[in-house]
């Protein structure tokens, strides 16, 4: 069974971007709705849920190519 909250597809994705959102309001961070809630971690639930967080999923990129770790530049040298 799939887990969609909001327009998220993924229920470790939005408690990524709940937690997220979460340090971004313990920091100083205005609330971008107005809730019931005082606590931190539910105001950002709420704006997650809402599609008031925005986020963008970045391909991982491969290293081209892997360096030798025995190979240094004084080994080179010899």
């Amino acid at each position: 069974m799939k887990t969609k909250i909001g327009d998220i597809d993924s229920k470790f994705r939005y408690i990524i971007l709940a937690a997220k959102r979460t340090r971004q309001l313990q920091a100083g961070a205005r609330p971008a709705m107005t809730t019931q809630s005082k606590k931190f971690t539910r105001i950002a639930q709420e704006e997650v849920t809402s599609g008031l967080v925005k986020y963008d999923i970045v391909e991982e990129t491969k290293p081209s190519k892997k360096r030798n770790p025995k190979e240094t530049k004084e080994s080179k040298g010899r």
